[in-house]
Order: structure tokens, then sequence, then C-alpha cells
């Protein structure tokens, strides 16, 4: 973190994170270098063809996208719509899963802005998973004194109590 208030988007360092063929990008956190803890920001970028994250949909935090260079399309609920530089995507906690995807032929570039919160519960509509976090500091679900990822078997409140 530093004391200055101002960082540019090219010297945020950048890491590289994935899985498979479909999902790989450079990520790196902003809000820390600025000393952000309400707010959260995150650069992004997608080589073509690829994707950051699974489709998904967060119940507590919301986000917000601005595309800085390059095409795409955003999947949303059952809706797709083409990206283009200067666009800015809202996905409210709670609404309709999400997914940036680089359709286009260069880098797609974009900035990801979040609440920030404790706690979050995602859901994952492609692969029916659900994931649940508690006492996540700074974003940071690496920091979380509990998180769960799986399948829900539905059970009555009482099953297994006794």
């Amino acid at each position: 973190m530093s004391d200055h208030p101002v960082v540019n988007i090219q010297d945020v360092p950048l890491t590289d994170r994935g899985h498979a063929e479909a999902f790989a990008v450079k990520w790196g956190r902003v809000g820390p270098l600025l000393g952000m803890t309400g707010l959260g920001c995150a650069v992004h970028v997608l080589s073509p063809g690829k994707r950051a994250f699974p489709f998904h949909r967060h119940h507590v935090i919301s986000e917000m996208f601005f595309i800085v260079s390059g095409t795409g399309e955003l999947r949303y609920g059952e809706a797709t719509y083409p990206l283009r530089a200067g666009d800015l995507i809202g996905a409210p906690a709670g609404k309709e899963p999400h997914q940036i995807i680089n359709t286009g032929n260069e880098e797609l570039r974009y900035l990801a802005f979040s609440t920030m919160g404790e706690v979050d519960v995602v859901d994952y509509p492609d692969s029916g998973k659900i994931a649940v976090a508690a006492g996540i500091k700074n974003a940071d679900f690496k920091t979380a004194t509990y998180v769960g990822m799986g399948r829900i078997t539905p059970a009555d409140y009482w099953d297994g109590e006794g």
C-alpha cells in the first residue's frame, strides 16, 4: 500500500490466474495499492477466446465493470450483449449471473469494481455449485475464516440433529 493517492493502470502488478483452456486472466488488485478498504477494484486482461471466471452470481456483493479496451461479450442471465471500450456493466447482488468473454482478436482489458463485505454467497449456474465465505478481509477470499464450495442436498432444518 502506498501513501500516494494515484496509481496508473499500467503500473498495477498483474498475476496469471486461470483453469483449463477457457479460463486465463492477467489480474491485479488496485484497491489495496490505494489504501481502499470499502471499495474493491481490479484490472483484468483477457487474451482472445478467454474468460476470467465461470458464469456466476454474487448474492451479497455488487460488481460494476468498465471496458478499457478491446471487444467481447457479456453473458447476463439468459441474454448476451456485445462489449467494447467505454462500456459500463452492472452486476447487482442477487440479480442475474454474469460472465465476460473476450470474443475479439486482441486483448480485452477491463476494470472490475465491487462492494466489500465480510460475507458472500456465490452460485455457479453452469456447474450447479454454491460458494459461501465468511470472515473475509479486504475482499481476499484467502483470508476467510470459513469457505465452503459444493452442491447442496436439500435437508430439513432438524436433519441429523439427533
